[in-house]
Formats: C-alpha cells, structure tokens, sequence
C-alpha cells in the first residue's frame, strides 16, 4: 500500500513539476520576439536622427505621458511637457556648438509587454571628431501594440571638460 501512494504522489509531483515548467501565456513566440527587438533599437536610431534634425515631436510621441527620463547633470523630467522643455533648449545648443548624437552597440531583453535597451553613445562635433561618450538604459511598455518608453536614463564617461579661459 505504501508503495502504491509513494508512486502516485512521485506522478503527482512529476506531473505538477512538468506543468510548472511551461511558459505562461505572455510568452511570445521567437519571431515575434526578434521583431519586437528590432522596433526597439529602430526606434532609438530614429530618436537620434529626431535629435538630430530638432524634431521634438517625434522624440516626445516615443514616451508614455507619465515617463520619466534622466539626463546627466538636471533633475529627472516627468511627462511630455517637461520633457519638450528640455529637449528644445538641449538640440539648440547641440546644433548652435555643431554637435552630433549617435548610439553605439546596444542590446535588447523583452519579457512579455517589458523590454529593456541598453548601449552605448557618443556626441560628434562637426569635423567628426567623438567629443563625448557614455552609455543609456531604456525601458519599454507595449501599449496597445505600440511600444513607448517608460523610463530613460543616460549618462556620460567622464565629466564635462572645464571652461577654457
């Protein structure tokens, strides 16, 4: 009798073991993992030619309303309209000292309606010359099937080089 309920509570526990091994249902199939990937890091080369070229609009539609961004050196931004401020004044003063931003290797995790990206950057002046490196984290929420970044947060090698007088 014993060996009868030990083997029936081994199957019970094979058989729950086996059932908690499955990935639940906000698992997504490889393929659409590799897509979603490549929107993500699509998504971060075209806020960098947004910055670029000084279209806020673009840069700010790629956050959710109650985002919160972290650049180096000023107090974290909340929402679009602080986000808009700080753009505006920052891509004038890249574009008025002849400045580029590029990003560098990056990679991308993405657990059901969360992703993650995170790489390297650097700033170009317009001889091409990297005056600036450093690197960034992005996080991603799918929101109705579009993704949007939640929070993002940058920061730079090394400090700024001092005033020259």
């Amino acid at each position: 009798m014993r060996l009868r309920i030990g083997m029936a509570l081994l199957s019970l526990a094979i058989i729950g073991l086996a059932g908690c091994s499955r990935v639940s249902g906000t698992a997504q199939p490889a393929a659409d993992a590799t897509a979603d990937e490549a929107t993500i890091r699509a998504a971060t080369l075209a806020w960098n030619t947004a910055y670029n070229t000084g279209d806020v609009d673009r840069i700010v539609a790629m956050y959710t309303d109650d985002a919160v961004v972290m650049p180096p050196y000023v107090p974290s931004l909340v929402g679009h309209a602080a986000l808009r401020e700080f753009l505006t004044k920052d891509m004038a003063a890249a574009k008025a000292a002849g400045l580029t931003s590029k990003d560098g290797v990056s990679a991308v995790g993405i657990a059901g309606d969360l992703a993650w990206h995170a790489g390297t950057s650097s700033v170009v002046d317009a001889a091409g010359k990297t005056v600036e490196t450093g690197s960034y984290v992005e996080v991603w929420r799918r929101v109705n099937s579009r993704w949007l970044m939640v929070r993002d947060i940058w920061n730079d090698d090394a400090p700024p080089a001092a005033p020259q007088t």
